[in-house]
């Protein structure tokens, strides 16, 4: 099953960054997904199955794209 990633999602990952952090922010979706370490904020671009993989957790915190939750 394909987990739903959407920007400012808040990922868990299961081994710490070396910085020590585990959280990361998802800045960039498609076929590679874009996360930010929310301790150094480095960059890192991961195929998506391979953050499946590596995920413990995943927390929906970001904005929906759709027109309906634009504010005018």
């Amino acid at each position: 099953m394909v987990t739903d990633y959407s920007l400012g999602d808040i990922i868990t990952l299961k081994k710490k960054h070396p910085c020590g952090e585990l959280i990361w922010k998802v800045d960039r979706i498609g076929a590679d997904i874009g996360i930010v370490c929310q301790g150094c904020n480095r960059r890192l671009i991961i195929a998506r199955s391979d953050l499946e993989k590596r995920t413990r957790s995943h927390k929906k915190n970001g904005m929906s794209l759709r027109p309906s939750n634009l504010e005018i």
